[in-house]
Parts: C-alpha cells; sequence; structure tokens
C-alpha cells in the first residue's frame, strides 16, 4: 500500500509543479523537455546490478515506444497548458478518467474482459465523460461596464481553455490503450518493463529538443536557466510515479483492475484538496458535481474487480 500511496503524492507533485512554474519563472516548456533527460537518468540509475540498457531497432516494439515517446511529450505539454489555465482539479480529472478509452478497447478492439460488464459498469463509462464535461466549465466574471446598470457577475462557460481537459483526456486515453497494445502484442514478460520505459522516455527526448532546436531558430524561445530547475523537480517524480505504480502492482500481485481504480481516485482526491488548501482554486457547482461523478464513475466502472479483490 506504501507504493500506491507514493505514486498518488507523486503524480499529484507533477501538477503542482504545472502550478509552481508560473510563480516562479519557470519555462513550462523548457522544463518539460529538459525533464526527460532526467528521467531517463532516474530510470538507468534504478536499472538492476548486472543489467544495462540496450535498444534494437529490429524489434517492432522499440519503433512502437518511441512512437510513444512522442505522444508523451505531447500529452505532458496538454497537461501542462491545462493545469495552467483550468486549474489542477479539472487535469486530474481528465488524466484519471481517461482509464476509460484503454477499458474500452479492451473490451470492444482487444477482446479482453475477465468479468463480464454489466448495466453498472456501461453506466460507469457514460457517467466518467459526463465528469469531464463538468469539470471543464469555469466561472467567467463580467465585468460591470459591459452590463450597464448592473454589478459584476459570474457565468458558467466553456470557452477555449475549456477543450484542454478534453485534449488531456483523449490523449492520456490514447497513450495508455497503446501501451496495452504493445504489451499485449509485444511484450508477454515483464521483465522488460524498465528496458521499455527508457526506450520510450528517448522518443520523448528527442522529439522534445527537435521542438526545442526549431522554435530558438524560429527566435520563438529563448534558453532560461530556470528551465533546468524545472526540470529536476518534474523529471524526478515523473519517473518515480511510474516505476512505483508499477511496484504497487507486484505487491498487489498484478491486479491492475484493483490497483488502478484506487490509484486513479487517491490522485483525484489529493489534488482537489492540494488545490483548494494552497491554490484556493474556485470550483463551481458543476465543477463539485464533476469530481463526485468522477468517483462514482470509477467506482461503477470497477466495482466487480474491487468487491472480488476486498472479499479475499
Amino acid at each position: 500500500m506504501s507504493f500506491l500511496f507514493a505514486s498518488i503524492l507523486l503524480s499529484v507533485g507533477l501538477l503542482l509543479n504545472f502550478r509552481l512554474f508560473p510563480r516562479f519563472g519557470v519555462n513550462t516548456f523548457q522544463a518539460i523537455v529538459f525533464n526527460y533527460p532526467i528521467c531517463f537518468l532516474t530510470g538507468y540509475a534504478l536499472l538492476p546490478a548486472g543489467q544495462s540498457f540496450t535498444i534494437d531497432f529490429g524489434q517492432t516494439w522499440t519503433w512502437l515506444a518511441l512512437g510513444l515517446g512522442v505522444g508523451f511529450i505531447l500529452t505532458f505539454l496538454l497537461s501542462g497548458a491545462s493545469t495552467q489555465r483550468m486549474g489542477i482539479t479539472a487535469t486530474s480529472l481528465a488524466n484519471n478518467l481517461s482509464l476509460v478509452i484503454p477499458v474500452c478497447f479492451s473490451l470492444f478492439v482487444f477482446g479482453l474482459n475477465g468479468r463480464p460488464f454489466d448495466v453498472l459498469n456501461y453506466a460507469g463509462i457514460a457517467l466518467a465523460v459526463v465528469a469531464v464535461g463538468l469539470s471543464a466549465y469555469k466561472e467567467k466574471e463580467e465585468p460591470a461596464e459591459a452590463i450597464p446598470g448592473e454589478a459584476a457577475k459570474k457565468t458558467h462557460r466553456l470557452g477555449s481553455a475549456a477543450l484542454l481537459p478534453l485534449a488531456v483526456f483523449l490523449c492520456y486515453g490514447a497513450t495508455n490503450t497503446m501501451i496495452n497494445f504493445m504489451n499485449l502484442r509485444y511484450i508477454p514478460t515483464t521483465d522488460k518493463t524498465l528496458q521499455v520505459t527508457l526506450t520510450m522516455v528517448l522518443g520523448a527526448i528527442g522529439a522534445g529538443l527537435l521542438m526545442l532546436a526549431v522554435r530558438l531558430v524560429q527566435g520563438k524561445e529563448t534558453f532560461q536557466p530556470k528551465s533546468l530547475v524545472g526540470a529536476v523537480t518534474l523529471g524526478i517524480p515523473n519517473f518515480l510515479s511510474f516505476y512505483t505504480l508499477l511496484l504497487a502492482l507486484s505487491a498487489f500481485g498484478g491486479n491492475g483492475a484493483f490497483v488502478y481504480p484506487l490509484y486513479n481516485i487517491g490522485v483525484i482526491l489529493v489534488a482537489a484538496a492540494l488545490a483548494a488548501l494552497f491554490f484556493r482554486e474556485h470550483l463551481s457547482t458543476a465543477n463539485k458535481i464533476g469530481l463526485v461523478v468522477a468517483i462514482v464513475a470509477i467506482g461503477l466502472i470497477s466495482w466487480q474487480e474491487l468487491a472480488g479483490a476486498l472479499s479475499l
């Protein structure tokens, strides 16, 4: 349970980094780009004694992993933008509710279904989509001068920034689905976990440095030393959050159906609590309803596995 708790805190720590970067003048884009070399060094240091990292370009999974790395950095950039513009709570909801996408692919495309899905499971999937929409509502204050004779008032609306949580939802869902596909098709054993993860990180490093180089040449970016500090505070928890989640899965006998719901609910609740406590993030009524609906959705999606695990 300690690994699961550590993974939850480390995952929330990523969102806190994004929230704090503007306050300390850290360039978010550069911090994300440089965080992946830090991720690689962290993962390399965790390789078991006597095991070295090699990359085999003759393997199909190698190219898939490199491509996934590109997806990772794009998703991470979206997550950073969403956290800064829509808040920690909305982004964590979108991130963790994205589990419905790999679940649907497992059911309807990959043909994996350990337990028959019932009406409650399907209701959970539908509620997850509703929760993402509710979390995207943001209060916007209309200035008094825009409405003569009336005080400023707040309205709930879906602005263009509300598309960011939706993009995070879709991108995280797509990358996690691809990871599931790779595990099923190309990686039948778990002894390659770190090798595959480091290969993914290499893909993210290559894509990130290329994007940064283009922006530097175009004059849209200038190197900021503070971004290196941000890369360290982002990169270490970034890799460790994933690694401790793998350790949590091993501790629970690989029961992902039990671990992932607890992880997702934990991240949502801890992120919401810290956002309210330290950043005074205001949640509208729709946002609060979305938070509750998200927890209910995850519970409904996984109620059979949770009930089975708890009965053991």
